[in-house]
């Protein structure tokens, strides 16, 4: 848009000629055609010359005007700029005045040496004037509650009428004081700000009630004093007077106390003719009152606690770290010695109250436990430096819980448990256990005392002995049991009982998971790993093939070779793996038979239930994994994962003995069996061969050393084992695997013997075990027998074999051959062959 000073440019510029003859033309082409008269043309150039000079004069007044408006506008704005630079002027002087005035206003002080200026004395006394002003209100409303608090206690005086005027003004004061702070937050915008003086007012209030009841106290102390409290009370002896005293102040404290808390059934209270009001003065905070409970026991249990004091936290000689037992002994004196009182004298005072539901005796004792407990944690922060004199502290605790318990004490039946909905008493014990690092310094020590006996118990010279005393083992009074363990294992066994007495008390299912992790558990999976550290080094010693190859795993030449062949080999190696299994198999039966206790039932159920304990178990390899459900009873016991690998290492160890003993039998045998086949034919009338003696001692020392040493349920499955692989062995080798028509009648017969000998060799070395010891011999005796029958029997062996006409039918053939051979173990093809390598058979 063009402005005012381009259209002025505009209109003051010459017209264009060449723009004027153009619209000239233009309006001529419009307004006039060939076709029209001359005189039309003639009369519009008279009117357009009319209308030039009209203009001409027109723009004649415009130039004189314009001239004329310039001169007058040219001075008007001279006058506007003169007034411009003043007004300029005027703007300056006032900024260099203000200035002027702001620094007088500033303290310069702090840069020079210049006085404060007056406005800076008035601002300072002003603002003191306002701090004087908050103190003293402060001040003022902290003097009156003060007042009041003295007014309020000196009202309290024993065999007035309770007057609570006072206090109910102080009551009034607080209230007020703390509405009015409350503002604070409004005003600040922080919801968290807590003032001063609301908590010095209201700590003022709590000390003017205890002052009102500590004058009560005074007064039932006084009157306790007449029938010789805190020393047993013969309440049958004291004067009638001095029992009435005690009544109305033991009454007075629980109508004093009654006033603190809401009670719909006391509306009006009469103390001494007069009446109080049944408003109640603390109706928000029962359960702040009676965390303490009776007001009246209270008072009686101050001089006990300061008995307690002079013996225990003092200087005399009973106030030792190391003997807890004196203090906790004293207090379940005290318990005992005023239960009769408390019983009979006190629970009647209580039957007419409100407080009729508040057993006398478990509140009392309650009330004794704060001191006691206190006591406790202060033994006990000095005493984990000194693990031994802890675990000392702790046992006596436990102890005194379970004490208390057996008593009958529990916190139903107190006001504190009334108001914690009767919940189960924690214990003493609990001052000290319910602190993580305490209980955790605790654990570790008894986890370090418990393995030192252990490595004590392994390291002694007479671990590995085995201990045939039936004074010394429980067991071996037992039928069913007569396992005599080494020492190890029965002390072992005494150790891991041990620890679980000491922590068995323990009232936490938490602590005890620990107790066992970490304490018990590690003990067995040690002794579990030793036992079969010393089974894989047996077999890296009786390996043939360190015997065979001189340095071969750790071999040695010389001495060294003979001295491991003395430690694996001969009854003194079958003694060493008898060892190590009836260690496993004592701690395995213990396993299992503290699986079945309650307190590991209990325990074990516990995990199954928590999901925290069920975490723990799952974590450790030898706990069995848990349910986990709170419904289902769990299967199993909590040793089960620890009693199957106790069961793999007996196996293992039962399948070592019966490998070595075999393999040593084995040996010999086969010297004697090479000795037969190179040597001459042996003499008929010989009744043993030479040869075969060192197999048969050996063999014969075996089983004694077994049956001497390990149980007869142990001793009976090895031996069929033994005997069953030898039989089948020397079946094999000397008889089924011959050829046809090896054997000549000599050799026959001292084959026929020697299967009897073996078996009477086992006879005379398991003496108990009956007929059964020809079990696992059967087919080696029948097979003797059948070389040796002579005549008839064998006319009736070769037609029972051989003669198929005679084949029995319907399972005669075994009861027809048993009557021949006294057994029916071997198969006919069997029999068959033992036949042919006779002889003296045609066949």
């Amino acid at each position: 848009m063009n402005t005012v000073s381009d259209r002025i440019t505009t209109y003051l510029s010459q017209p264009d000629i060449n723009d004027s003859q153009k619209s000239a033309l233009k309006f001529l082409n419009s307004n006039h055609t060939f076709a029209e008269s001359t005189s039309s043309l003639a009369e519009s150039l008279d009117k357009a010359r009319l209308k030039r000079d009209r203009l001409r004069d027109s723009l004649a007044a415009s130039h004189s005007n314009i001239q004329q408006l310039k001169s007058e506008q040219a001075e008007h704005a001279s006058s506007r700029l003169d007034s411009a630079q003043d007004l300029s002027l005027l703007r300056h002087s006032l900024i260099d005045e203000l200035s002027s005035l702001s620094a007088q206003l500033v303290s310069d002080h702090l840069q020079s040496e210049d006085p404060p200026t007056l406005l800076e004395d008035v601002e300072t006394l002003h603002r003191n004037l306002k701090e004087q002003e908050s103190v003293k209100a402060y001040v003022q409303v902290i003097h009156r509650a003060l007042q009041l608090s003295e007014a309020a206690a000196s009202e309290i005086w024993p065999g007035r009428p309770i007057s609570v005027s006072q206090y109910r003004s102080l009551q009034a004061l607080v209230a007020a004081t703390k509405q009015t702070c409350s503002k604070v937050a409004d005003v600040t915008g922080q919801s968290n700000v807590s003032v001063g003086l609301v908590s010095f007012l209201e700590e003022t209030q709590r000390k003017a009630w205890s002052s009102m009841k500590g004058v009560l106290f005074s007064a039932l102390l006084a009157a306790s004093e007449n029938l010789h409290w805190p020393m047993p009370v013969d309440y049958a002896a004291a004067t009638p007077e001095h029992r009435k005293a005690f009544e109305d102040a033991f009454r007075l404290l629980l109508d004093f106390q009654d006033m603190w808390v809401p009670s719909r059934s006391y509306r009006d209270l009469r103390l001494y003719g007069d009446t109080i009001s049944g408003e109640k003065l603390h109706p928000d905070e029962d359960e702040h009152l009676h965390k303490d409970g009776l007001y009246p026991i209270q008072a009686l249990v101050q001089p006990v606690s300061q008995r307690f004091k002079y013996h225990f936290e003092g200087s005399r000689q009973t106030n030792q770290l190391d003997k807890p037992e004196w203090y906790f002994t004293h207090v379940l004196n005290v318990v005992h010695e005023h239960r009769v009182f408390f019983d009979d004298i006190i629970q009647r005072l209580l039957s007419s109250t409100k407080f009729s539901y508040v057993d006398a005796w478990r509140e009392f004792t309650y009330n004794l436990l704060p001191f006691l407990s206190r006591h406790v944690k202060r033994s006990a922060a000095s005493l984990l430096s000194h693990p031994p004199l802890l675990a000392h502290t702790i046992y006596q605790a436990l102890a005194f819980d379970a004490s208390l318990r057996e008593d009958g004490f529990s916190l139903s039946g107190t006001v504190s448990g009334r108001h914690s909905g009767d919940a189960e008493w924690q214990g003493i014990s609990e001052a000290i256990l319910g602190r993580k690092e305490w209980f955790d310094r605790w654990m570790e020590g008894e986890k370090t005392f418990a393995l030192e006996q252990y490595y004590e118990i392994l390291g002694a010279a007479d671990a590995w002995i085995i201990a045939d005393d039936a004074a010394e083992s429980e067991d071996a009074a037992s039928p069913e049991n007569d396992t005599h363990p080494t020492v190890s294992a029965r002390q072992l066994k005494a150790l891991v009982e041990q620890v679980t007495d000491r922590y068995s008390p323990l009232p936490n299912f938490t602590q005890r998971t620990r107790f066992l992790i970490n304490v018990q558990l590690p003990l067995l999976e040690s002794y579990h790993g030793r036992i079969s550290s010393s089974l894989d080094a047996f077999e890296s010693l009786s390996s043939s093939f360190v015997r065979a190859v001189p340095g071969a795993l750790g071999a040695s030449p010389g001495g060294d070779a003979k001295n491991r062949g003395r430690l694996t080999a001969g009854v003194e190696g079958i003694m060493r793996l008898c060892k190590a299994l009836v260690s496993a198999r004592y701690i395995s039966t213990a396993m299992e038979s503290w699986g079945e206790d309650l307190f590991f039932l209990e325990l074990w159920t516990e995990i199954n239930h928590k999901a925290s304990l069920r975490a723990r178990a799952e974590t450790h390899p030898s706990l069995p994994d848990p349910i986990g459900s709170s419904e289902d009873v769990p299967d199993g016991t909590i040793f089960e994962e620890l009693v199957q690998q106790y069961d793999k290492l007996i196996t293992r160890a039962e399948d070592m003995i019966v490998q070595q003993v075999y393999a040593e039998v084995e040996t010999a045998w086969k010297t004697h069996f090479g000795s037969q086949a190179n040597n001459a034919t042996p003499h008929p009338d010989m009744a043993i061969s030479p040869t075969l003696l060192p197999a048969l001692s050996i063999l014969s020392s075996h089983l004694s050393a077994l049956r001497r040493t390990l149980q007869r349920a142990t001793v009976n499955p090895i031996y069929r084992r033994i005997a069953s692989r030898l039989s089948t062995h020397i079946l094999q080798r000397a008889v089924l695997y011959r050829r046809p028509h090896e054997v000549d009648d000599a050799e026959r017969r001292a084959l026929h013997r020697e299967s009897e000998l073996w078996v009477e060799t086992c006879r005379l070395a398991l003496p108990d075990a009956g007929e059964r010891v020809e079990v696992p011999w059967r087919r080696l005796v029948q097979a003797g027998r059948i070389l040796g029958a002579d005549d008839a029997a064998w006319a009736q062996i070769l037609q029972l074999a051989f003669d198929d006409r005679n084949e029995s039918v319907g399972g005669e053939w075994e009861p027809r051959i048993a009557g021949v051979l006294g057994g029916a173990d071997l198969s006919r093809e069997e029999v068959r062959m033992i036949t042919r390598t006779r002889a003296d058979c045609a066949l």
